[in-house]
């Protein structure tokens, strides 16, 4: 086994010197996209240990699929940079390669093709897991022209879309933010420290939000925050409040965090600025950032009819973080459906 290489470099060079020449008669588009550690640039040396290899998934013309799956098996050594083409990924043994239409991948990743006008239900149901995984890692060669204009359709939200999302944000961390005291008040350190930390995961995906980076799932969430510009304070606040043993602690990092992200609320200039320090919450002695006054200056800068319809509950990660759920675009798309109602102009 060679020396661990990150495996966008390991894909990369895969393509150039393999995979690239050997699909050089074909019109395709090659990338490494997708599900994997990888293809977010979170993988180390222990993400080799399983479903980890030289990979690149190849899109081709649906009449060419078979064709191109062909060439590449019967050509494809049998290593490349030290590890095998052929690997054990999820319990089978796979080739490297992917080979498939692009429009039936997408729709089988995200329950729609974003090559087509994405709807507001499209961009709703679509997990921030799944998004990341189809417009982060890289497009080695796109002589489609598919590949492109789909990453660019889902790079970012719409401005409307991008509000009301971040406005159900705000929201759940209204819901809870005055919990954690009371909790302790009545002698529940657990209990504070359990939610304090569901209100840490909430600034956490909060602040990826704010910087247009859609949230990753929980193992790497973290990393994701920490990689953010001017993300080191909110870091320290976090931890402050997650290592507390006490209720004062803990609030204390907890204020520091909220403060953070007001701030930065105010610096996007999404609405008016609003008062960014902590709290009372009414007359009890808990400190809090009141997160719904940021929630409903959210919804009123929302221009789009269709969207101010909506009722304050969010996109599916937010309705729901049962993964067997969101790892199914047709379930996925129901639920959010069904919650946010089917009459909003879909």
């Amino acid at each position: 086994m060679s020396a661990f290489v990150p495996g966008i470099e390991l894909s990369r060079a895969f393509y150039a010197e393999v995979v690239g020449p050997l699909l050089a008669p074909y019109p395709h588009s090659a990338a490494l996209i997708g599900p994997g550690s990888e293809v977010l640039e979170f993988d180390t040396e222990r993400s080799a240990d399983h479903d980890w290899g030289p990979r690149v998934l190849v899109f081709a013309a649906p009449e060419l699929v078979a064709e191109v799956e062909e060439k590449v098996a019967a050509a494809l050594p049998a290593v490349f940079g030290g590890y095998p083409t052929v690997f054990e990924q999820r319990g089978e043994l796979r080739s490297g390669v992917t080979v498939a239409e692009a429009g039936s991948w997408l729709r089988g990743r995200l329950g729609f093709d974003p090559g087509r006008a994405v709807t507001l239900l499209d961009w709703l149901s679509a997990p921030w897991q799944s998004l990341a995984e189809v417009t982060c890692g890289e497009v080695f060669h796109d002589g489609l022209g598919e590949l492109g204009r789909a990453r660019q359709a889902l790079r970012w939200y719409p401005d409307d879309v991008w509000r009301y999302v971040l406005a159900c944000q705000w929201r759940r961390v209204a819901q809870e933010e005055s919990f954690a005291g009371r909790c302790a008040e009545v002698g529940d350190e657990v209990g504070s420290a359990v939610v304090g930390g569901r209100l840490a995961r909430e600034l956490m995906r909060l602040a990826l939000l704010q910087r247009r980076r859609y949230p990753p799932y929980a193992k790497w969430l973290g990393s994701a925050v920490n990689r953010l510009s001017g993300a080191a304070e909110l870091g320290e606040a976090l931890g402050r409040a997650m290592a507390a043993r006490t209720w004062p602690e803990r609030e204390e990092g907890l204020c520091a965090a909220y403060e953070r992200a007001a701030a930065l609320h105010n610096r996007l200039a999404l609405t008016d600025p609003l008062d960014a320090k902590a709290r009372p919450y009414f007359d009890r002695p808990f400190q809090v950032i009141g997160g719904e006054r940021f929630a409903e200056a959210l919804l009123a800068s929302i221009t789009d009819p269709r969207v101010r319809r909506l009722p304050l509950a969010g996109c599916v990660d937010q309705l729901c973080d049962n993964a067997d759920l969101l790892l199914r675009p047709a379930a996925a798309r129901a639920l959010t459906s069904a919650a946010l109602g089917g009459s909003c102009g879909w």
